[in-house]
């Protein structure tokens, strides 16, 4: 089993989007990036933490490769708009790719750069991609929200 780590925008959205991945073991949303420890949603949506939304997956990476999450992570989001997605606004709802070890890190710079030359976006593609530091759950109440409320998925 591996780990996979993406910000991008609302987490629950995107948790709803990996958790239809075969080859996805579990998925749990949280907040990484940030300085504060063991933040609280409350905190993260003042915009002063420095954590974004983001889901940490683990997947069996016989099924589904870091590349194929990668892409699906590309699709579904808009990776052109700073700190912001749709009318989620903030530092919060940033596109971040967090790395566990080398190998994913160069993934990830190579999918972006593959994207940025597909000219795909008019706009500059501003996802982050830095090492990922420690991911703190969010509370429980957030967990699978969509699933809870019998929704498959809402605008990422």
């Amino acid at each position: 089993m591996e780990k996979a780590t993406f910000a991008a925008g609302c987490f629950w959205g995107v948790q709803a989007l990996f958790d239809k991945i075969d080859g996805v073991i579990s998925t749990t949303v949280g907040y990484i990036g940030g300085e504060t420890e063991n933040p609280t949603y409350k905190e993260v949506c003042t915009d002063t933490t420095g954590h974004a939304e983001a889901i940490e997956i683990n997947f069996n990476p016989s099924k589904v490769s870091y590349d194929k999450l990668l892409d699906i992570f590309w699709q579904n989001h808009n990776p052109t708009t700073l700190n912001r997605q749709g009318a989620d606004l903030g530092t919060q709802y940033r596109s971040a790719i967090f790395y566990h070890n080398q190998i994913q890190k160069e993934s990830a710079i190579k999918s972006k750069e593959v994207l940025e030359n597909s000219n795909k976006y008019k706009d500059p593609i501003v996802t982050e991609i830095i090492s990922a530091t420690n991911f703190y759950p969010a509370e429980e109440y957030h967990q699978k929200y969509l699933a809870k409320r019998g929704k498959s998925s809402c605008r990422i």
